[in-house]
């Protein structure tokens, strides 16, 4: 996610953070520079022109610290006004005092409104919140049986109505049904257009005024651009959404639909959708956003998700053993791989560690195939072999290689590999001791 647009944000700062003295002739020739990057990135000219009228006032009139690099001045300074152009703070959902709470999805189609109700309703039952799925998308073949079928993925409750055409009056029944089993969160999963129209507009105004929904949230494929935000403005002009939801950010190397939106619709986004799965779906959070373009990392939403999702007992007792005299074996290795593929893709969890240069990462291979080639390779051997790899003779390794699919080749190299995570790991507990990131035909195994 932003890749392209961290890799030359984080160049264009490059070059003035390592000067001695900013002067205003410096600021000025480095903003340029910005300009180019957030015009390229799909930033409206408006927003781009009054964040850097904003960057310049503050940089050029900035009182100098003597322990800071004034380079790194300007860093902070773009960045405390990439926050303000992301929307400055989280935007959670609005609750009602007394639920249900009634969240209305709208959006055109192809925006992925119905997976992200899917995905909506996982994330409010996490939190406690019970939520409940009403299926108004009554014009679009099979909205409603994947409706149903991510409900029960879920297991939340969901209203149906196959064959109504009267979508208030169907919206007004599965709130009534959703008050029965006493949910607490109702998601309606509204009716899309190919483009946006008046009669689209027409019945969704109706909607509104029938249920009188707490939360009108536009979700948006990110990767639209400039048309996201036109998307966006139509909506808010027609309806006054409370929110946005940007889908296929996994996909946007730009950027240019986050950053704008916000400063253009003064819609806050709440959610994005960062992949296809149901737990792919996470909270917004400026500042944490802006850290990941600059390149700062992460950290608060790796931790987050480690929490969420990794076995803490397990990874407690790999740690100790991870340091111990025996060290780590093969099945600890194959436990430790599994608990890293929870937390998701691999370009994801690096992008979120501070100083990964993203263009790097960009240019990368870290193909996810590669994770499981070397799990395939692991769960070949028997048990005996993956507590004690020194077993681990010619014959043996054909036999692994064939039972795994792969070659003797990359039986060996896991092997390597394995030896000198082993030494590392060790060394990790001493001291000024820091791990290096090796390379390797490993994918995941070598980083």
């Amino acid at each position: 996610m932003f890749e392209e647009l961290a890799a030359k944000l984080t160049a264009a700062l490059g070059r003035l953070t390592g000067r001695g003295v900013l002067t205003e002739a410096a600021v000025k020739d480095g903003l340029r520079e910005l300009r180019r990057v957030l015009l390229e990135a799909d930033v409206s000219f408006e927003l781009t022109r009054q964040f850097l009228e904003r960057v310049e006032k503050k940089a050029v009139g900035a009182q100098l610290i003597k322990a800071v690099r004034p380079g790194d001045q300007l860093v902070k300074i773009v960045y405390d006004e990439l926050v303000v152009l992301l929307g400055e703070k989280q935007a959670p959902v609005a609750f009602a005092s007394v639920p249900p709470t009634v969240i209305l999805l709208v959006g055109l189609q192809g925006s992925g409104k119905t997976t992200t109700a899917g995905k909506l309703a996982r994330r409010l039952k996490q939190e406690q919140k019970a939520p409940f799925l009403v299926a108004a998308d009554v014009y679009r073949p099979a909205a409603v049986e994947q409706l149903v079928t991510l409900a029960q993925q879920v297991v939340v409750g969901c209203h149906s109505e196959p064959g109504v055409t009267d979508v208030p009056a169907l919206v007004r029944r599965g709130i009534l049904e959703a008050g029965r089993a006493r949910a607490r969160t109702v998601i309606v999963d509204t009716a899309g257009r190919l483009q946006i129209d008046a009669e689209m507009m027409e019945e969704l105004k109706a909607l509104k005024a029938a249920v009188r929904p707490h939360e009108i949230l536009l979700v948006v494929d990110g990767m639209t651009g400039q048309d996201a935000v036109r998307i966006a403005s139509g909506f808010h002009e027609a309806l006054g959404i409370t929110g946005v939801i940007l889908t296929k950010m996994d996909g946007d190397a730009r950027g240019g639909a986050a950053l704008s939106i916000y400063g253009v619709t003064g819609a806050p986004i709440k959610y994005l959708g960062l992949g296809e799965k149901l737990d792919q779906l996470e909270p917004f959070r400026p500042d944490r956003l802006a850290g990941r373009i600059l390149q700062k990392g992460d950290v608060l939403t790796l931790v987050e998700r480690a929490q969420a999702t990794v076995d803490h007992a397990e990874a407690e007792q790999l740690a100790r053993k991870a340091v111990s005299k025996k060290g780590l074996d093969l099945q600890d290795f194959l436990t430790a791989m599994k608990q890293m593929q929870k937390l998701g893709p691999l370009k994801t969890v690096l992008g979120m560690l501070p100083g990964v240069n993203a263009q790097a990462l960009q240019q990368a291979n870290l193909d996810e195939r590669r994770v499981r080639h070397v799990e395939a390779i692991v769960l070949s051997m028997t048990p005996r072999e993956r507590a004690d790899p020194q077993l681990l003779n010619g014959s043996r390794r054909l036999r692994i290689a064939k039972g795994s699919g792969r070659t003797v080749q990359e039986v060996n190299q896991l092997l390597v590999q394995f030896k000198q995570m082993q030494k590392m790991m060790k060394s990790a507990g001493k001291p000024g001791v820091r791990l290096p990131f090796g390379k390797g035909p490993g994918g995941g195994f070598g980083m």
